[in-house]
């Protein structure tokens, strides 16, 4: 079975390709973005979606001719429906729907937050994680229990990869914040700053303004904020990974979203592992930033569970918590 995922939640526009195939064989078969990036400034939501309206047929054109398939070929369409901003998440439904018609494919909406879990559970050896998804506007940390994918921790204003590229902002950094703040932060000294774990969960906007206020007064190198942000916030999202381990009994922490790129965080989480005897994944950057072929992955899992959409039930759920989806494609 081929299926074609379309990712559209924010700054990204994706197509990616993949193939049901027999075990050792290539599952990801193309997996190619285009994204909307700023010198100056955040994310604009219209004219984020304008880029993925201008961006769509070429990238689709790609991913076609990496995987060396036509449409025809192509047996299921899957589309980010939810969450993410509004306007974005209209052009890969609208997108979707368009392809379907077409082409007499059948669709599939599915959730990014999930798509995540499980694009690194196939491209990694996880067999029954934690996730820790830290993305732009995401930031929760993620168990399998139940026959759902329950939210053990999260954030209770803003995603770590938002807050980032709001400290990013008021440094001038651009968009996006957050690889310019790790190349900034490999040169930094710590400064005291906000630490806000509460039970399972954490804020951001604390420590936010206490940055602003820092930057302001003009006393502050760039170099010592960007090295103190990463150590505190990242500090506490491994506390409170680490708590869920415990809480679940599993033994496996897998990473996720474009945050989890971040080497630091990558190291803090694996001196965490070690000291609890357990086993940290890590995807390819690739499948941990925003891209189609956790779209198509998850799509295809779906499908195989008998989800299915008519395309006059194609919309979107901008708002869609991760915890609300039933997982029917996984046994207990």
């Amino acid at each position: 079975m081929i299926v074609l995922g379309i990712e559209s939640t924010a700054h990204t526009f994706g197509i990616g390709i993949v193939n049901d195939s027999r075990k050792g064989e290539k599952k990801v078969l193309a997996n190619v973005k285009d994204t909307f990036t700023t010198k100056k400034g955040g994310i604009i939501p219209a004219k984020a979606a304008d880029h993925h309206v201008d961006v769509c047929d070429i990238v689709l054109k790609d991913a076609l001719a990496i995987a060396k398939l036509k449409l025809e070929d192509v047996n299921v369409i899957a589309y980010s429906q939810s969450p993410g901003i509004g306007h974005c998440l209209k052009i890969g439904a609208m997108f979707a729907r368009s392809l379907s018609a077409k082409y007499n494919k059948p669709l599939v909406g599915v959730n990014h937050c999930i798509a995540h879990l499980e694009i690194g559970r196939l491209v990694t050896s996880a067999k029954d994680p934690v996730l820790l998804y830290l993305s732009g506007a995401n930031t929760q940390v993620i168990a399998y229990e139940g026959k759902k994918y329950r939210i053990f921790g999260e954030t209770l204003d803003m995603g770590i990869g938002n807050f980032l590229d709001s400290f990013a902002r008021d440094l001038g950094l651009g968009f996006p914040g957050g690889p310019v703040v790790e190349i900034f932060a490999k040169k930094g000294k710590y400064v005291e700053l906000p630490y806000s774990v509460k039970g399972m969960d954490m804020n951001f906007g604390g420590m936010l303004t206490n940055l602003k206020q820092k930057i302001k007064s003009g006393k502050y190198k760039k170099e010592d904020l960007c090295y103190s942000i990463q150590e505190t916030a990242f500090a506490m999202m491994v506390e409170v990974a680490e708590r869920a381990l415990a809480h679940c009994d599993k033994k496996e922490l897998l990473l996720g979203g474009g945050v989890a790129c971040n080497k630091r965080l990558q190291e803090m989480c694996n001196k965490m592992c070690k000291a609890r005897g357990a086993k940290m994944f890590v995807p390819a950057n690739e499948f941990l930033v925003d891209n189609a072929a956790m779209i198509a992955w998850l799509g295809l899992l779906q499908f195989k569970a008998g989800d299915k959409l008519k395309i006059e039930k194609a919309d979107i759920k901008p708002y869609l918590r991760t915890d609300e989806i039933e997982v029917k494609w996984r046994k207990d």
